[in-house]
């Protein structure tokens, strides 16, 4: 069994900047495709940035939501078995909360933006003030 959790959401003002953590446990994280949803009042939970896992000889690969493109980077630290979710310039229409997903499918590609997953973590919220 895997298990997802999330940590570092809260409240800043429009403009500001948070970091998202997740810590898969269970298997090796390594070799697992990992990313990022979100979900908002009153809407479906969508995709926002995914991650490769560190086998592949061409080197991880990224993928965004292009309304986050240019604003979020999404990394990983096999060492501390670690993601991030890097975000900067925030909007209200960021608001939501953000869950980590990890063993996503198909293969992580830049342009894709969706995925499905076999893992989820509680999500953790995340307020951005206008």
């Amino acid at each position: 069994q895997v298990h997802v959790v999330e940590s570092g959401g809260g409240l800043v003002q429009a403009g500001g900047s948070l970091r998202l953590s997740c810590v898969p446990s269970g298997r090796t994280f390594s070799g697992y495709n990992m990313g990022w949803f979100r979900q908002a009042p009153g809407k479906e939970r969508e995709f926002v940035a995914a991650i490769g896992w560190s086998g592949l000889r061409s080197g991880l690969r990224t993928s965004y939501a292009d309304y986050v493109k240019g604003r979020f980077t999404i990394s990983r630290d096999n060492a501390k078995n670690t993601v991030y979710l890097q975000m900067n310039s925030l909007k209200p229409e960021d608001t939501a909360i953000y869950y980590c997903a990890a063993d996503l499918a198909p293969a992580v590609v830049p342009g894709r933006s969706t995925y499905s997953a076999d893992y989820w973590g509680q999500g953790t919220q995340v307020t951005i003030a206008s």
